[in-house]
């Protein structure tokens, strides 16, 4: 059975959708795009809901166009403008012995508990990053391990209420509602990263038209997140400041003749702002050095944020970029120099089937990387915005696009939590339609037991 994914990637300077299919295999396919200029959107943020739902609904349009299918499952990005990150941890006794997904969802939630979270801010991300079974460190998956006694470090990315109200109201206005929201840094490391250097520690760093969303990732999960407010935007606006020519000419200048190394002295004729008609004489060596200062301090900043994270040493894999100020010629070398000689490169989003030639771009990383968290390429585990443990391999699907309906999952795990072990059959985990079948051939059998009874009552009215 196949599943039809919709990713919104909300930017600063584009608002990109993708229509892609999973199929019973896995395996992702690209089936329609559509980008559109951003509006009401500044530095990641949105500033006009207005504005910023017409940009999501022509690029959604032209989307559905080409895809001629309908979508299922919504991923909204949301840039870490407003983000703030904290750590927690969660305990739990396991009186069984053996520890399963409901254990593991146990300890996440009790390192959720755990955390102290601003009032004004709302949990986006729950990651994973290290796990104890009986005072034991460093358990990559406690999945089927035997063990009295769980304990799970977790990264929490929360983003401000405010924010996130607006992002909702914008893509609702737009005609859509979401399924689930990841952060933009986030999914281009999904985009762009590899199974090895996700291993080794690697810095996955999306350079946009107005923000910088840095991720590291280290062993199975993110251990940091961090947001710069610059992009290939203010090197347009520092060519326009230059050159005295209008913001258009400059940002023709930076596509076409972009590059951190000319030695040209050739000239090209520019526009002068204000005085229409008249034109002026620029040598291509002025252009790459004004790029250059930009482009050396936006990473200049970068590399101490990564300083600062306390991580640099975790990060065997290096620096990964990807966005669209990655296309200048020579970054990937002025980079290696300034993270101390760590690993650079830059990167585009990974291949797969139907994938058009403009998705290929390093600016579509983002993009791409929320139709594969939406076709189930996260970390092994995590809680995401709908409260929901995700899984690799996950078989369990929750209801979507009703939040009463998530509130009932939730009342069932808690109501689960009384004594009754439904959760698996063999390996396999059931679906909770499948749970409510167990638990009324239970009642079937079991007219005589109370509890059994009044279990099934209590769920069948939550249905």
């Amino acid at each position: 059975m196949s599943t039809t994914i919709l990713g919104i990637d909300i930017g600063s300077t584009k608002i990109c959708a993708i229509i892609a299919e999973k199929n019973s295999d896995g395996d992702i396919k690209i089936l329609g795009a559509g980008v559109a200029k951003s509006q009401g959107l500044k530095k990641g943020i949105i500033t006009n809901i207005e504005l910023a739902s017409n940009s999501i609904k022509n690029a959604l349009t032209d989307a559905k166009r080409v895809a001629g299918t309908k979508y299922e499952n919504v991923i909204v990005s949301i840039s870490g403008a407003y983000t703030k990150s904290v750590q927690s941890t969660g305990v739990v006794n396991v009186p069984t012995h053996d520890i399963g997904i409901k254990e593991i969802n146990r300890a996440m939630k009790m390192a959720d508990h755990n955390a102290n979270i601003p009032s004004e801010y709302e949990k986006l991300h729950i990651l994973p990053y290290n796990f104890k079974v009986d005072g034991q460190e460093n358990i990559e998956d406690p999945l089927g391990m035997n063990g009295s006694r769980l304990e799970v470090q977790v990264h929490i990315v929360t983003v401000q209420k405010s924010s996130l109200s607006n992002l909702e109201k914008a893509v609702k206005l737009a005609g859509v509602k979401i399924d689930n929201i990841v952060l933009t840094g986030y999914a281009s490391a999904i985009a762009v990263a590899n199974e090895d250097e996700r291993e080794l520690g690697v810095v996955v760093i999306d350079i946009g038209g107005a923000t910088c969303n840095m991720i590291i990732h280290a062993g199975n999960s993110v251990r940091y997140n961090d947001f710069l407010g610059v992009g290939s935007n203010n090197i347009t606006n520092d060519l326009s400041t230059a050159l005295h020519t209008p913001i258009n000419a400059a940002e023709k200048m930076k596509i076409n003749y972009g590059s951190l190394s000319s030695n040209s002295s050739e000239l090209i004729e520019l526009p002068i702002i204000g005085d229409d008609g008249s034109t002026h004489e620029v040598s291509l060596d002025i252009v790459s050095n004004v790029i250059y200062v930009r482009v050396e301090e936006t990473l200049m900043i970068l590399a101490k944020m990564l300083e600062d994270s306390g991580f640099k040493d975790q990060v065997g894999a290096g620096v990964v970029l990807t966005g669209g100020l990655t296309k200048i010629e020579g970054i990937r070398d002025l980079a290696s120099v300034i993270f101390d000689n760590l690993p650079a490169r830059v990167a585009k989003p990974r291949e797969m089937d139907g994938l058009f030639e403009t998705l290929r771009d390093p600016s579509y990383s983002s993009a791409i990387g929320l139709v594969l968290y939406g076709g189930g390429y996260f970390t092994p585990y995590e809680i995401d915005s709908n409260k929901n443990l995700r899984y690799k391999n996950e078989t369990l699907e929750f209801p979507t696009h009703n939040q009463a309906q998530f509130d009932k999952t939730s009342d069932i795990d808690d109501i689960l939590e009384e004594g009754i072990e439904i959760v698996k059959q063999g390996d396999k985990i059931l679906s909770t339609k499948d749970k409510l079948a167990n638990i009324a051939d239970i009642n079937d059998k079991n007219d005589k037991n109370g509890f059994f009874a009044s279990l099934w009552n209590r769920l069948t009215q939550l249905f």
